[in-house]
């Protein structure tokens, strides 16, 4: 079992019941431990010059600051999703992860349903999107996203609901960007999830799925996910989007 420790005597109820939560398989050989304290549940790699550990903040921080000055609506994301005046699609992030993204286009006025498979990185945004809802500043943001923890592709092919206009990807690769965030959450995030294998199966479900686009977030100079051919490259510094629309988004209007 994922050891989940209280970092003071008054969280240790909370801490048991996370653990009962999270019944996985043992990862004493990875070196990771849950701690659950006053800024929340957060994930620490005990190894030799471990980083620091890893939590989901959307009230402060590195989300606070792209909320009050990351460009609104102009952002490459917003754009790779369709956000145009008067048009706000529902989207589906099919691999949360942490939720960045995903709070970003919250934040931008779009209903989100977020799946994540990790359990344990699940139970970390849970706990975030949890705190965040306590903030009055930011409270109408989080109650725009919905957390699904489970398989997306069993999800996306088992879909009861209305689809989602949008479906959002951003799968698991070999980043070589080596910023200390990034180097940390890989660092912490590789020996739980690896990479998405089923990348391909992913976007296949992704596709028969959304109604309107797909979008697919990879490193810059990565090649796209093995299937069809994306209809437009959006560009950036360190990442692109990759998009295959469906049916024009105007058609919201």
């Amino acid at each position: 079992m994922i050891p989940v420790q209280a970092l003071e005597p008054c969280f240790e109820a909370q801490a048991q019941q996370w653990q009962s939560r999270l019944g996985l398989p043992s990862p004493e050989d990875l070196g990771l431990i849950l701690e659950l304290g006053a800024q929340g549940l957060q994930l620490r790699d005990l190894g030799p010059e471990a980083p620091g550990p890893v939590r989901v903040d959307f009230v402060e921080g590195a989300a606070a600051h792209r909320r009050q000055f990351g460009g609104g609506s102009g952002q490459m994301i917003a754009k790779a999703v369709g956000i145009q005046p008067g048009i706000r699609p529902n989207i589906l992030d099919a691999t949360a992860g942490l939720g960045r993204d995903a709070f970003v286009l919250a934040t931008l006025g779009c209903s989100m349903t977020l799946i994540e498979r990790q359990p344990v990185i699940a139970a970390l945004l849970a706990d975030g999107l949890e705190r965040a809802l306590q903030s009055l500043d930011i409270q109408p943001i989080i109650q725009r996203m919905r957390l699904v923890t489970g398989n997306a592709i069993s999800l996306m092919q088992h879909w009861s609901e209305v689809p989602p206009q949008v479906i959002y990807l951003d799968p698991m690769f070999p980043h070589r960007d080596k910023s200390a965030l990034v180097k940390k959450e890989m660092r912490l995030f590789r020996p739980l999830v690896g990479d998405d294998e089923d990348a391909v199966l992913l976007l296949e479900s992704a596709l028969a799925l959304a109604s309107h686009r797909v979008v697919v977030k990879r490193p810059r100079k990565a090649p796209c996910i093995s299937g069809p051919t994306p209809s437009l490259v959006l560009e950036g510094k360190s990442s692109r989007y990759d998009i295959y629309p469906k049916r024009s988004l105007k058609t919201l209007l």
